[in-house]
Formats: C-alpha cells, sequence, structure tokens
C-alpha cells in the first residue's frame, strides 16, 4: 500500500516493535519516529536491542509484533530501496583482493546508478587517493568509510547506521560528526545507533534511548539535559539549620539522601556556602553535581522498565 504523501520525505516510523527469539524478548514494543533534518541517536548498552531493531527497520528481520515503515510502506515495499534508504550494520563483507573502486562499481551496477556516483561518494569519505588499494590492507577506519561509500551511492534520503564510529580515529570521528549533521540539513534523515556517548551528546538532535529492549528516553536532546538538574551535595552539621536558611533565601529543591548528604538543586556552591556560613552550620563536604548526557545515559539503562 502506497505510503501518504506527507511520508515520502524521509521519514522512519517504528510503532509498537517487538522480537522475541525463543524466551528472549530482545525488543519490546517501541514507539519512536525518525524525522527528516534531524541526527537521531540510538542509544543503549549491549544487548539492549539497538541492532536488532535496525534490522527490523531494514526487513532483515521479522517482528513479532508492530512494524517498521520508512516513507510509509515497510522497506520490501520500497520501488527502489537503494535511492531511498543507504544503511550501515557492519563494515564487512568486501572481497579483501578487490578495490574499493571496484566493489562500488560493481555495487552501483547492482542498483543501477551511474558509475560516476563512485568517484563522488570516494571523494566524500575521504577515499579517493586509496580507492585502488585492496580492501584487505585497509583499516577497520577506512572500511566503515567504504561501508558509509556504499551507502550513499545511491543519494538516499535516509542514513541507517550502526556505530559508524569504530574504528574511527578522532579526526575521523570529527569528520563523521560534520557529514551526518551536513546531511541531515538538506532535509534528509539520519538513524546513528552508537555507545559513544559524548560524541553523540555533539552530534544528535532527538535521542532515543533503549534498556532491555524497551524505551526508556526519547525527545530533543534538550529535554534530557534538563531532565536532570545539577545539584550541590552538602555533608553538614544540621540538615534542618540549613534547610531552613537557605527556604529563606528561595532554595527549596533539597532533598536527603541515603548517604546523608542533602541534595540542592537550584543554587550553586558559593551560595550554600555563604548560607552556611551566617546561619552557623558547620560544612564537612561538599561536591557540585553536574550531569553530563553519559551520566544521564547509565541513570536511564540502570531503571531499565521506566518509561518516560
Amino acid at each position: 500500500m502506497p505510503g501518504r504523501a506527507g511520508d515520502r520525505a524521509g521519514r522512519v516510523t517504528v510503532t509498537g516493535l517487538s522480537k522475541r527469539f525463543g524466551q528472549v524478548s530482545a525488543v519490546d514494543g517501541l514507539t519512536f519516529t525518525v524525522e527528516p533534518g534531524a541526527v537521531t541517536g540510538f542509544l543503549g548498552p549491549n544487548g539492549s536491542g539497538k541492532t536488532t531493531t535496525l534490522r527490523m527497520v531494514l526487513g532483515l528481520v521479522t517482528p513479532t509484533a508492530g512494524e517498521a515503515r520508512i516513507n510509509g510502506v515497510p522497506f520490501a515495499e520500497l520501488a527502489n530501496p537503494a535511492r531511498v534508504v543507504g544503511a550501515v550494520l557492519e563494515a564487512q563483507g568486501f572481497h579483501p583482493a578487490r578495490t574499493a573502486r571496484k566493489h562500488l562499481l560493481t555495487v552501483s551496477a547492482a542498483i543501477g546508478v551511474p558509475d560516476a556516483a563512485v568517484e563522488s561518494v570516494l571523494h566524500t569519505v575521504g577515499l579517493t587517493d586509496a580507492g585502488d588499494r585492496a580492501v584487505g590492507g585497509y583499516s577497520l577506519g577506512m572500511r566503515q568509510r567504504l561501508a558509509l561509500a556504499v551507502a550513499l551511492l545511491g543519494d538516499p534520503q535516509v542514513l541507517v547506521l550502526d556505530e559508524p564510529g569504530n574504528g574511527l580515529d578522532p579526526e575521523g570521528i570529527a569528520w563523521l560528526r560534520a557529514f551526518l549533521r551536513g546531511f541531515a540539513r538538506q532535509g534528509r534523515s539520519v538513524l546513528v545507533s552508537s555507545h559513544l556517548l559524548a560524541e553523540v551528546e555533539q552530534t544528535a538532535d532527538h535521542l532515543v534511548v533503549i534498556s532491555r529492549g524497551r524505551c526508556v528516553f526519547q525527545g530533543p536532546l534538550e529535554n534530557l539535559r534538563n531532565s536532570r538538574r545539577p545539584r550541590v551535595l552538602v555533608r553538614c552539621g544540621s540538615h534542618e539549620r540549613l534547610a531552613d536558611a537557605l527556604a529563606r533565601t528561595g532554595v527549596v529543591e533539597i532533598d536527603t539522601l541515603p548517604d546523608g548528604w542533602l541534595g540542592i538543586a537550584g543554587t550553586d556552591p558559593v551560595h550554600v556556602g555563604d548560607v552556611a556560613l551566617e546561619a552557623g552550620v558547620a560544612i564537612y563536604g561538599m561536591v557540585h553535581e553536574k550531569i553530563d548526557l553519559e551520566q544521564l545515559f547509565f541513570q536511564l539503562t540502570a531503571e531499565p522498565w521506566q518509561v518516560r
């Protein structure tokens, strides 16, 4: 059945997607959308179901329940899939004795794109000078670039990438970041799986975080950053007196933590120290807790059944 007109711009929709392997639930009721014009980071620890989900999106694994659609139809119903979706699930499958250029020429003939596309993608991924070298002599990072070149041959609307930063050096990771953001700025869609969390923070606009096959967060990156406010952690002589003194200054988000410290949000260590001094409360320890994406990720995936 053809997709709606509004679904023809590279939108990916995942609805109630589940997959069981025997008694093991690899993916459980995932629902999310990958919008054109944005990089969507797909995060989760090893074994969380990321690769299985991507394989279902690409029609390589049959769901137990639910569905994934690209431009409004399942992958198998796309008329010319290479022109719609470019995918890299692993940087393998290259004949070691064949050159990168010959490999790309073979693929271009198979998907019906002109040979000129080969030179274009070699240039895009930075392999022009290495195009006539046998792939068997390539590093892992170079094979990652070649796999991306294959994905780009059809000039797709959507990129689906599983851990594309594996094997890339810092320069290569910076290049990949700039490339993916530029690809999205053209109004195309990027779904990128990774556990290089600091890198995703610099690349993605939207996040889908899963744990044990279930979604624990999805939304704009800013929403995740704002979901955990920085706190000042304090060990002091009197919780009550310090809390009362802080409340008089408008600081009221104060929790007593299981380890006996106070968690104080909405202020900074200097203010807490000044208030404690004026109130005559002894301070025995103070830590400014700043939550970054990596910390949030570990907190989310440590609570696998809390759907956000």
